[in-house]
């Protein structure tokens, strides 16, 4: 298993609208990518190590089977989610796809 992470750098000026993102665009995310997405969880950054700003705002988590079952899912609808991010905010995000190792709850 997969995941990708989609994070939003924190910067002077940076603004994101949190509601938005998890109930109307990780909702899209989740419409187009249908049964290859597992399932996602959404973080808000609080703070960083030393209490200092966090390194990012937002953080949003994809878990899917392979990179292959990524791209087939999301490839297709890439355009419009991503046409979504400057309803929710003025950052740039960074992803990171990674395999999952170990996994409890």
């Amino acid at each position: 298993m997969i995941k990708v992470s989609v994070m939003y750098p924190n910067a002077e000026g940076v603004s994101f609208n949190h509601d938005y993102y998890k109930t109307t665009h990780m909702p899209l995310v989740k419409s187009k990518m249908g049964s290859a997405l597992r399932y996602y969880t959404v973080d808000k950054g609080l703070a960083g190590g030393a209490g200092d700003a966090p390194a990012f705002v937002a953080m949003g988590h994809l878990v899917v089977d392979s990179v292959e079952a990524f791209q087939a899912a999301f490839g297709p609808h890439a355009q419009e989610i991503m046409a979504d991010i400057p309803n929710y905010t003025n950052s740039s995000p960074v992803i990171v796809i990674s395999e999952i190792t170990v996994e409890k709850s």
